[in-house]
């Protein structure tokens, strides 16, 4: 079927895993495969809530059966649910629209803080991805060199307090140090500074959730430079971080946009843009923004389940307490292990780096995918981020609880001591 499958789709359309998994069938935090094998699945945010949650297949398929048109029509299942989300915003970001990715809506949110600032340059951390139409892949460093970055695009360094060996009391105002330099070497190339989009967990930098506060100290540089700060949650929202609803909600601040989309809808397609009303109507006063299937009936039901379960289901205090237990017990592990480097994150986002040795902190990209191969075998399934490859991506679904830890770590000590490391 692979070969099929590139004969169809073509070379861009890239799959995990040197033998591809064949997935049929998911539930909660475990999916299977076409031959009856289960997996934890320690990677997909998108169905935040579990695989196939009953509530949310209730709510698509009762909407779905009823009406699903586009949002140029009044419906009061949008306007609710709008609502509804606001309220876990700060006071200040009142406006909402609807988008179908995550893409769509960093692509708007460049476009809103470009018209509201007057100025074009926005700033990204250096691994950073935010999306994939040709203004958003222009601004995501993470697609490599073969895109080209958006000339009026600057990067910085993500706030990492393991490499370079900054503590955790500096990284926060070495980031803020770095953003001014960045700004100022803008202005002296003629640029005018627009904004900083980030997201706060620095997810494909290498997780660096950092402590609760880091960002405060960048944010206020941003605000003072006259710019806007774009809170990318399509990774750290929704509850992941554990400590708040929101990753940029962790470090006390107030964004001017926020982005949303992989878990808003469990996998129906649904993303958001949220923002203050006077940032935003620099853009909307001008120019009208429709987007056929976003915020369409079925997936606005898809979304408000989300939103109830993540609520009545206490999902938020199960990612900050089962996620500090995985922390813990990975940390364990690494006394174990000398190529487990850092055990880092928050919630239930976490990254493994892995290193060649402690003392010089080399990092061990091929060890880290020898890992998850490895891993893929003992029916777990993760991913890699980072510049260099080598932090394992621990990024499971909100069902993930006490019990998966015991597979998890097992399953990476074993991998672990079959390489050597």
């Amino acid at each position: 079927m692979t070969d099929r499958r590139e004969a169809t789709l073509g070379a861009s359309y890239r799959l995990f895993y040197r033998n591809p998994v064949h997935l049929v069938r998911g539930s909660g935090a475990y999916l299977w495969d076409a031959d009856g094998n289960k997996y934890l699945d320690m990677y997909n945010n998108v169905p935040s809530v579990g695989h196939s949650h009953p509530r949310v297949v209730a709510a698509i398929s009762e909407q779905a059966a009823t009406l699903n048109t586009h949002t140029r029509y009044l419906s009061a299942g949008l306007v609710d649910y709008a609502d509804d989300l606001l309220t876990t915003m700060p006071d200040e970001i009142s406006q909402i629209m609807f988008m179908c990715t995550g893409s769509e809506a960093n692509d708007l949110a460049i476009r809103v803080a470009r018209a509201y600032t007057g100025g074009t340059g926005i700033i990204l951390s250096r691994e950073s991805y935010h999306g994939n139409t040709e203004l958003t892949s222009a601004h995501s460093p993470a697609l490599g060199n073969a895109q080209a970055l958006d000339p009026h695009a600057r990067t910085v360094a993500p706030p990492d307090a393991y490499r370079p060996p900054y503590s955790e009391a500096e990284v926060g105002a070495r980031f803020a140090e770095s953003l001014q330099q960045t700004i100022d070497a803008m202005r002296a190339d003629g640029i005018v500074f627009a904004g900083l989009l980030a997201d706060s967990i620095f997810s494909s930098d290498g997780v660096f959730a950092g402590e609760p506060g880091m960002l405060k100290q960048a944010i206020d540089v941003v605000h003072l430079n006259g710019g806007v700060f774009i809170a990318d949650e399509v990774q750290p929202g929704f509850a992941r971080t554990g400590d708040a609803f929101w990753g940029f909600e962790r470090h006390g601040v107030v964004p001017d946009i926020v982005t949303m989309g992989k878990p808003m809808g469990n996998g129906m397609p649904i993303s958001g843009m949220a923002a203050r009303p006077d940032v935003l109507e620099a853009f909307s006063t001008k120019i009208p923004y429709f987007n056929t299937f976003g915020g369409t009936p079925v997936s606005i039901a898809a979304a408000q389940a989300v939103l109830d379960i993540i609520r009545e289901e206490g999902l938020q205090e199960r990612a900050r307490l089962v996620g500090g237990e995985l922390r813990a017990a990975l940390a364990t592990l690494a006394e174990t292990h000398e190529a487990i480097g850092d055990v880092r994150g928050a919630g239930q986002y976490t990254g493994i780096e892995l290193v060649l040795d402690r003392e010089s902190k080399s990092p061990a990209g091929p060890l880290a995918l020898d890992v998850i191969e490895g891993l893929r075998f003992r029916g777990v399934l993760t991913s890699v981020a980072g510049p260099y490859g080598n932090v394992l991506k621990i990024r499971p679904t909100l069902a993930f609880q006490q019990p998966d830890i015991e597979w998890f770590v097992t399953a990476l000590d074993e991998v672990l001591t079959e390489v050597g490391s």
